[in-house]
């Protein structure tokens, strides 16, 4: 056995666990099985990935390799995590939500069903970065049912994105998106409506 499973880890049946898996880590302040961990039905939790204790975690579940999830996240059914992607604490993905490769997921984010996130996302939650009260200000995105991040985008901390709304590949998004439509550039701006897309 390569992994470690801390006390007050509840799995579901058919869970594959890879080599120098870590589940139920916990966070700082909290004592080895204070705080309960469960993950679903049918998880594939690949090697090195880190789950700290306290997440609540859905059926169908997967990361991939060198994934961080940090404590205090809600999590549904049928979520996927790319290769060294962090979901930080106090987040929620909703179902069948998509996050792909070296994407980062800041505190207090909401990712809503059906959100998708490309390769190297990163979605910021401070305003101002080691201001007086930065900690006490944190707004992570909300990505309403379906909204779809290109790769390499960059979110403005408490942006929200419409529901079935497009960012194009390197924007930098740094207002609200309205549902159904197509943004890209930095600052991104919307450039089309996605029932207009050709495809």
């Amino acid at each position: 056995m390569n992994y470690t499973i801390f006390p007050n880890v509840r799995l579901g049946k058919n869970v594959y666990i890879g080599d120098y898996v870590i589940l139920g880590l916990p966070p700082a302040g909290k004592k080895s099985g204070e705080v309960e961990t469960i993950i679903g039905d049918n998880a594939v939790i690949r090697s090195h990935t880190v789950i700290y204790a306290g997440n609540l975690i859905g059926d169908n579940f997967h990361t991939g390799h060198h994934v961080m999830v940090r404590e205090e996240n809600i999590i549904g059914n049928n979520v996927s995590i790319g290769t060294g992607t962090i979901v930080e604490h106090h987040v929620i993905l909703e179902n069948y939500v998509r996050v792909h490769s070296q994407a980062f997921i800041p505190e207090f984010s909401i990712l809503e069903e059906g959100a998708w996130i490309g390769p190297n996302v990163v979605i910021t939650n401070a305003l101002y970065p080691f201001s007086p009260g930065a900690k006490d200000n944190l707004k992570g995105a909300c990505i309403k049912k379906n909204a779809k991040v290109g790769a390499n985008s960059t979110l403005l901390p408490g942006i929200v994105l419409g529901e079935n709304c497009l960012i194009g590949a390197g924007s930098v998004v740094t207002k609200d998106v309205p549902a159904g439509t197509v943004v890209a550039g930095n600052p991104a701006g919307i450039i089309n409506e996605i029932n207009d897309l050709p495809y």
